[in-house]
């Protein structure tokens, strides 16, 4: 487990009217500890051990941990703190926002003692793809996707944390945040070397699209296509796609799959195979699943698990099926 530790002193006014300001407000409150910890547990180093272990993969395993370099990361850029009303429509009392770019951190914070629901967010503002949506109210406070059918690869590990703080007057308290990651990543490792492709173009399907961050609880609905980046690889005979989604629908069935990658090969010919890749285990918040398959010479995808199914469609127009989301 790795851990990145922040410090926030949150001081509990004895006196009405003191606020989240930096005015010299000492004389208002007693001083309580808060201590914020990032907690990153993935599988990123099993898998990556697990997948592309050997001496071939070695390309696609260092060109993945570069682009995953600042999803699975120990270290905050941004935080953003609120403190919600307990009664009535749970509106927001009060908010912090700061950019902490660091391993850990202190502020002082002024605040009423009193009962609230404290949500607290990490490495929001550059994810690109992701917002923060209906955050005035504890309730309603979400990350959704923006409004499309295809979307990017995000561009940050998200983190939340929610925790009821009652603090009380005249009492030595001390309260630990713990944020967990929300998000995922996935990767499609091809080996090429015999195919011939002339190009090779993927996406991704069966994501949550949206995270309620009180409740802690995903949303399945708009079923988005998500974006896979092509990765530069130091060595040719592969070629190694990924993005960063939130996670996919937990298994239900045996032999069911949880989330899909289509795979648009080129030809030199200039016609497309489409190939529906079909993968029955599950991506959890935190979690890196690779997904290794090799390329044909008809551009179609051959898994190497058994969890892993495929469909085919030999010179595939475009609109036939779908359009290329990419």
């Amino acid at each position: 487990m790795k851990s990145l530790r922040a410090y926030l002193l949150l001081l509990a006014a004895l006196l009405p009217g003191c606020s989240l300001i930096d005015e010299d407000l000492r004389d208002c409150g007693k001083k309580q500890d808060v201590t914020y910890e990032l907690e990153l547990l993935t599988n990123m180093s099993t898998e990556l051990g697990a997948e592309l272990g050997v001496s071939a993969d070695v390309s696609a395993r260092l060109a993945l941990q570069r682009y995953l370099t600042t999803i699975f990361t120990e270290r905050a850029h941004d935080v953003d703190l609120s403190f919600y009303d307990v009664e009535a429509d749970s509106v927001r009392l009060f908010h912090q926002q700061d950019i902490m770019d660091a391993e850990q951190t202190r502020y002082t914070l002024y605040i009423p003692a009193r009962r609230y629901m404290h949500l607290a967010l990490a490495n929001v503002a550059d994810n690109g793809v992701v917002r923060l949506e209906g955050d005035e109210y504890c309730a309603r406070s979400r990350f959704a996707l923006s409004a499309r059918d295809t979307v990017d690869s995000q561009r940050t590990g998200l983190f939340s944390a929610r925790l009821p703080m009652d603090i009380q007057t005249g009492v030595d308290q001390q309260f630990e945040v713990s944020l967990y990651m929300v998000n995922c990543a996935v990767a499609l490792v091809v080996d090429t070397l015999e195919s011939g492709l002339k190009d090779l173009r993927a996406c991704a399907r069966g994501f949550s699209d949206g995270f309620a961050i009180r409740d802690s609880v995903y949303r399945y609905a708009a079923n988005p296509v998500v974006r896979m980046d092509r990765l530069s690889l130091d060595e040719p005979g592969e070629t190694c796609l990924a993005a960063v989604t939130f996670p996919s629908r937990p298994a239900t069935k045996a032999d069911e799959s949880c989330w899909n990658i289509d795979v648009y090969a080129t030809l030199p010919s200039g016609s497309v195979t489409w190939t529906q890749l079909d993968i029955q285990e599950p991506v959890g918040a935190g979690e890196l699943k690779i997904i290794k398959v090799s390329a044909l010479p008809d551009g179609s995808m051959e898994p190497r698990k058994s969890t892993v199914g495929a469909s085919v469609a030999l010179d595939w127009e475009q609109g036939s099926q779908q359009e290329i989301p990419l």
